[in-house]
């Protein structure tokens, strides 16, 4: 499978579970994840789309798998403490938390850097 053809179908997958057809969605994301194992998107995907349908065993199994690929990922952290928070693990759910915290915190320090630098337009302040 191509790098295209991957994307797209974790696209189709990401519209079936939008239009609430979980199970070909879930079906595209095992082949996703099946076909690359290294697919951060794939993975990511199928961890939300378990959420969604609040299965969270598997949200946290393919949340992890992501997060493998991608530790330092805002968002694979933010659905990691949100999948653990429903699991009942307030401690796992903080520790991933925080993490997206700090991430937040360097991508907003990254795009003050940018805009001092000329690199980005620095942000308007509300009119």
């Amino acid at each position: 499978m191509t790098p295209d053809e991957l994307q797209s179908l974790i696209e189709e997958a990401t519209f079936d579970h939008a239009m609430g057809d979980a199970d070909p969605a879930l079906a595209k994301l095992a082949r996703a994840t099946a076909a690359d194992p290294a697919s951060f998107d794939a993975w990511h995907a199928l961890a939300e789309v378990n959420f969604a349908l609040r299965r969270f065993g598997a949200a946290v199994a393919a949340g992890e798998r992501a997060h493998a690929l991608r530790p330092d990922d805002l968002f694979i952290n933010t659905t990691l403490s949100r999948a653990w928070m429903e699991m009942g693990d307030k401690p796992k759910a903080e520790h991933f938390g925080a993490r997206a915290k700090i991430q937040g915190w360097k991508a907003e320090l990254r795009q003050g850097d940018a805009a001092e630098r000329g690199d980005a337009p620095a942000k308007q302040p509300p009119a």
